[in-house]
């Protein structure tokens, strides 16, 4: 998901291609009975395509509320927590990974939630080419790959362009929230977002922000807290 681009081999004649490097890898995954059905009875619910282009999502939703677009919501859990738990507003959630699309979906059956709308593809084509400028009121990006090797730091999703994307996309006083366990990528994010035009770091110390209680800990995190490992928030406003 990364928007970093380099430009592809040519041929006389022929047009720069560009190509981006992932920020993701596509693993294969054993599906569940539940992930399985959430995929054959969800997605014509929540599902909606790439292909179909701009969403005008107030129609796909069927009114105005507020609207957060996650980022690789992984197996969905926080994802089906804020959605049940904030039903004045509206979630849009992005993972290419099939068993956590159909972990996700089959929550949302099971819970009968209708605030809740799902792709399964590269979220920055989705913001790219589906989502209106101005038109969110939070993007959320949490644990995403660290890349801790040096010369896969190129991988990361944090980048300056992901970061004007981003800001195209949110409305003036939107806020991009980012979570990472890794403090070395906390501080290349914070590096990134403090380079940034068009944003304002919502942390007291220009930091990080603590735990925001609207963002779910997962068992993940909790297991991590008990063996002493940190966890880094970031919170960043669009402000023109």
């Amino acid at each position: 998901m990364t928007d970093e681009i380099q430009q592809a081999p040519q041929t006389a004649g022929e047009a720069p291609r560009l190509r981006t490097i992932k920020s993701f890898v596509m693993r294969a995954g054993r599906m569940t009975e539940g992930q399985q059905r959430g995929l054959e009875q969800g997605w014509p619910k929540f599902g909606l395509v790439l292909e179909d282009g701009p969403r005008g999502f107030d129609q796909v939703f069927g009114r105005s509320a507020p609207r957060t677009f996650e980022i690789g919501f992984g197996m969905g859990h926080s994802t089906l927590e804020m959605a049940a738990s904030a039903p004045e507003q509206d979630f849009i959630g992005v993972e290419v990974h099939k068993p956590g699309v159909g972990a996700l979906l089959n929550g949302a059956l099971a819970q009968n939630l209708t605030n809740l709308r799902v792709y399964s593809c590269d979220a920055l084509d989705v913001l790219r080419q589906c989502v209106a400028d101005a038109s969110l009121d939070r993007v959320l990006l949490f644990f995403p790959d660290p890349w801790h090797k040096s010369r896969h730091h190129k991988r990361r999703i944090v980048q300056s362009a992901f970061a004007e994307l981003v800001r195209q996309k949110l409305k003036v006083g939107g806020v991009l929230h980012m979570a990472t366990d890794w403090q070395p990528y906390a501080e290349h994010m914070l590096e990134v977002m403090n380079a940034a035009p068009g944003y304002r770091n919502l942390a007291e110390d220009g930091a990080y922000v603590p735990r925001p209680e609207e963002r779910p800990v997962t068992k993940f995190e909790r297991r991590g807290e008990r063996l002493g490992h940190g966890v880094w928030d970031l919170k960043f406003q669009r402000v023109d």
